[in-house]
């Protein structure tokens, strides 16, 4: 069955710079040691997609549409379809003694955050660094080598699969998908990861577009311990996402 628009899959892939012939992501564990990006925080599996979400590259997710589960195939990517061309005018200096206020040692390759905005120092000299404010990737071709391993069908496996997507992980989490609402009881991280709050408006809005809900309900539970050491459920305290108004 060839893949649509709309489907969910997990894709399994290896993503190279074409002119370096490097490999600089990929979703295999054995493949990100041996070229020196393994990271021991990423939990490497396939990778949900949802495809015409826009959540990958675009040449990436076209490559993805159309190919068959199981089928082994390649795509090459131009800047465009990809992190799009390099912009000049997002490289700026700043001075050094910016940084030094901060305790920061600026070397050409270092990811620093100004303001809101994440960049990388592309030179120190002359008292002066000079940061490129561009998507590292901006103006690269790209080559994936990709599978699609499954295509997702289940709807709980679906929302485990946006919970993925969104935040990371859906361990711990716990699923009720009915016609018309899901209700999801959080895990135990959901109460001291910053990024939960962030991630919890991007999968409301997936989960009603992929599974044509009106309604996500967060239910978080909290515990006490009772006098004989016994964990027991003080409440279940559910939060609502209302439905969207037409």
């Amino acid at each position: 069955m060839a893949v649509k628009n709309g489907d969910m899959v997990r894709v399994d892939y290896e993503a190279y710079l074409v002119d370096e012939d490097v490999l600089f992501d990929t979703s295999k564990e054995d493949k990100a040691q041996e070229a020196g990006i393994f990271d021991e925080k990423y939990k490497y599996a396939p990778m949900p997609v949802m495809v015409g979400g826009g959540k990958v590259f675009p040449g990436f997710e076209q490559a993805i549409e159309g190919a068959e589960v199981g089928e082994e195939k390649e795509a090459t990517i131009p800047p465009e379809l990809a992190a799009g061309e390099r912009d000049p005018k997002l490289t700026e200096l700043f001075p050094l003694r910016e940084f030094q206020k901060k305790d920061i040692n600026p070397y050409p390759g270092l990811e620093v955050s100004i303001g809101n905005r994440r960049g990388t120092v592309a030179s120190v000299s002359a008292g002066r660094v000079r940061v490129d404010f561009n998507n590292p990737l901006a103006g690269k071709t790209l080559r994936y080598k990709f599978t699609v391993t499954e295509l997702i069908e289940d709807p709980e496996e679906k929302a485990k699969a946006i919970l993925d997507l969104n935040f990371g992980t859906s361990e711990g989490f716990e699923f009720d998908v009915k016609e018309d609402s899901v209700e999801i009881t959080l895990a135990e991280v959901c109460k001291f990861d910053q990024s939960w709050p962030m991630a919890r408006f991007a999968l409301v809005s997936d989960l009603r577009e992929t599974l044509g809900v009106d309604t996500v309900r967060f239910i978080e539970v909290w515990s006490k311990v009772s006098k004989d050491d016994e964990p027991v459920e003080a409440e279940a305290v559910p939060e609502e996402e209302p439905a969207a108004e037409e």
